[in-house]
């Protein structure tokens, strides 16, 4: 209820509903927000056993004043009494907090495990996993759970799926390359160091394990073959013979004939030969060459295919530079494998031979008498061609029989044989995994797209199955989390909620889908080994156990419903402290654009109807010490003045932190934050009614403590014509 309307009037026992604002007396205050938010319209977070230990706890944050909370769970997996997870809280306390929610007439919104960073699967080691995203998501639909045990509302649980450099933050929709980390005129606006412009890491993935194989790193050199191409014109053959036109800087190998698929391992390009020096032309590369290796590698696939490669087809540069460090594994592999097998049909040839030798002399030995035997004996020493010339003169020739030395011979052809066959079987087996590693290469944000959205998919169809009102909806909204991770920034979070967005719909509309429900095992032949190993392909087309059989526009409705943003202002500040300043520009005109840059994110992410949540938290633009708004740098007035510009209404929850150690409690926070809206407050008191009282003198006494309130607002504020015959001061 708000008395913002109501006469002042003064009793003459007692003055009470006092108006404490400045306006009641006719001043306008400097610093009157473009939006006045209630009491009603800002609630708190309430994590369990840390700001509450039980639903008395959630209770107590009721009585005290707050209209709406934010049920926190910071407990992950395994729960415990400071950090509890939704299961803690069994049907008798979900039962209570309906009841609480009914009776006091507020909302609650939940926030899931703070362990949750993302959908990727990551393990403390660093590596991610299918197996491990799956664990996290039975974290999130169990707080999806809760809260549609509460009713509708959101369910926050972080982004943060990857670390990615700053200076090297680019978004790709296929049409365009957004870079993030650079204005218009180029210059580059954050980095988290001054060197990492030049020496940025980039980790990759094996898309088949998820594990993380190496990280990239922009200033180490590797070396790389200078590759052979036509420095002119003219008319010739490609490598299969046929008449070719041979354009200068076309690949051809060492007869000058085109190379039709560079990318051939054995028939790709071949690199310069020196025939003076008898060697090849390697040499030491940077990653900026392979910048423009990744981009001819997407033309010459373009040419081939006559369209654009998708996503995953497409090459990016620090794919090719861990590539090239594969591509020459594999060529040393297949080398040694030719190498070892040039011997491998003389020594089937010798046995052979061998056996043929045998069978003579055994046949001359049966005709020959014992005593004349010597005379087809033989001298032969064994180690001949293993010592020196002078060493084996020195040694006496040893007389054996024919047969002997065949049976000799056939032993050492045999090893030689074996030799032969696992070094060069093994080298090409190496080759094969290495090229099949290559080609399964792929950066974080392709598994993200791949396997990462299908998790925030699932979520929100769980979400769906669990709204009971439809216009009340239960939404997944999730976080921004701090700028050194994918999704801090509002740009790569909007891509995250567009591709889950798209996915959901997928599995809405699709009655058959990629590692849907297996009815029969198959018979896993070669050829549907290739069609189960393309994604997209039909051979891994399932049946769909989400399948509404509705139209695709009723399924975006739905899917952009139930998948949304949380923005939270203090994460958002925390980019502040990578800001790179202007030279040219004075303190106050850098400050004022990052506040624009600030601004203009949350702008985007408004006008495009993602919100479903906020956080106001506040900071000095370096940790994520959740001050109270107001407390800090970040521009939470204005980012309040933009979303409802842009008709958000939905919930606002302040994450007092600091105030519990800092301050009296961590309601103090949520004071602070009605305070910093022009919340409207009423009070009672002897005072006369010419001198206003304060904010202050409510929000140091009652409020938060355990003495009895002098103060009274909201709800439970009385009618202006009731009053105690002894004019005690109400409670």
């Amino acid at each position: 209820m708000n008395f913002g309307d109501l006469n002042y009037t003064h009793h003459p026992m007692v003055d009470y509903f006092n108006a404490m604002e400045p306006q009641a007396y006719g001043i306008q205050p400097a610093n009157q927000p473009e939006v006045n938010l209630g009491v009603q319209d800002i609630g708190m977070s309430v994590p369990m056993g840390i700001s509450a230990a039980n639903v008395a706890g959630i209770y107590s944050k009721i009585r005290m004043g707050a209209g709406k909370l934010e049920i926190q769970f910071p407990g992950y997996r395994m729960g415990n009494r400071n950090a509890q997870t939704p299961e803690m809280l069994g049907e008798d306390q979900r039962q209570a907090l309906r009841e609480m929610q009914l009776a006091n007439e507020v909302r609650f919104n939940t926030h899931a495990s703070f362990g949750l960073m993302g959908m990727m699967g990551r393990d403390e080691r660093g590596n991610f996993s299918t197996s491990g995203a799956y664990q996290d998501l039975f974290e999130l639909k169990r707080a999806i759970d809760f809260q549609a045990d509460m009713g509708g509302g959101s369910v926050v649980m972080h982004s943060g799926e990857f670390e990615r450099p700053m200076t090297d933050m680019h978004l790709d929709d296929e049409t365009h390359q957004l870079n993030l980390a650079r204005d218009a005129s180029g210059r580059l606006l954050i980095r988290q160091a001054h060197t990492q412009e030049f020496d940025a890491k980039f980790e990759l993935l094996d898309n088949r394990t998820s594990q993380k194989m190496e990280t990239v790193q922009k200033d180490r050199l590797i070396s790389y073959p200078d590759w052979r191409r036509a420095d002119k014109d003219y008319q010739g053959l490609d490598v299969d013979g046929n008449p070719a036109l041979i354009r200068s800087g076309d690949y051809i190998d060492y007869q000058g004939r085109r190379v039709l698929n560079p990318y051939d391992p054995l028939k790709g390009r071949v690199p310069e030969y020196d025939k003076d020096t008898g060697r090849f032309s390697v040499k030491l590369k940077h990653f900026d060459y392979f910048k423009k290796e990744a981009q001819e590698r997407n033309e010459w696939f373009k040419q081939q295919n006559g369209r654009e490669p998708n996503y995953f087809e497409k090459v990016y540069p620090e794919e090719m530079f861990l590539r090239a460090t594969l591509e020459m594994q594999e060529a040393h592999s297949r080398g040694w494998a030719l190498q070892y097998g040039l011997e491998t049909q003389n020594w089937i040839d010798a046995l052979n031979k061998i056996d043929e030798a045998e069978k003579f002399y055994e046949s001359l030995d049966e005709q020959i008498p014992p005593e004349e035997r010597w005379k087809i004996m033989r001298q032969e020493i064994g180690i001949t061609g293993r010592l020196g010339q002078a060493v084996v003169s020195l040694i006496p020739p040893e007389t054996k029989h024919p047969l002997q030395i065949l049976q000799e011979a056939r032993t050492e052809a045999k090893k030689s044989l074996e030799f032969a066959r696992q070094a060069s079987a093994g080298q090409e087996q190496q080759a094969i995994d290495t090229a099949e590693t290559k080609v399964h290469l792929i950066t974080p944000m392709k598994r993200l797209e791949e396997r990462g959205a299908r998790m925030y998919a699932e979520a929100g169809v769980h979400a769906l199955r669990k709204t009971k009102d439809p216009n009340n909806p239960v939404v997944v909204a999730i976080e921004n989390l701090f700028p050194e991770r994918f999704g801090g920034h509002l740009e790569e979070l909007k891509w995250i909620i567009r591709k889950s967005r798209e996915e959901m719909v997928e599995l809405l509309t699709e009655p058959r889908i990629r590692w849907g429900v297996s009815r029969m095992p198959t018979e896993m032949t070669e050829e549907k080994l290739k069609e189960v190993l393309t994604p997209g392909a039909k051979g891994m087309l399932q049946e769909n156990p989400y399948y509404m059989s509705i139209s695709k526009e009723e399924a975006e409705k739905i899917a952009a419903r139930h998948i949304k943003a949380t923005l939270d202002t203090g994460h958002l500040n925390m980019w502040r402290k990578f800001w790179q300043d202007d030279p040219k520009l004075t303190r106050e005109q850098n400050d004022a654009h990052f506040k624009d840059w600030y601004l203009k994110q949350v702008e985007s992410l408004a006008k495009d109807g993602m919100i479903g949540n906020v956080h106001l938290a506040d900071n000095l633009g370096y940790q994520d010490e959740h001050l109270s708004p107001g407390q800090g740098n970040a521009p939470i007035k204005e980012v309040v003045s933009i979303i409802k510009k842009h008709g958000y209404d939905r919930a606002i929850t302040v994450e007092p932190g600091a105030d519990a150690t800092t301050d009296l409690s961590d309601f103090h926070g949520l004071m602070k934050t009605w305070r910093l809206f022009g919340t409207s407050v009423y009070g009672m008191g002897m005072g006369s009614p010419q001198i206003p009282q304060r904010w202050g003198d409510v929000q140091y006494s009652y409020f938060g403590q355990n003495k009895p309130p002098y103060f009274i607002f909201g709800p439970y504020a009385p009618s202006n014509d009731w009053t105690l015959w002894s004019t005690v001061p109400m409670e």
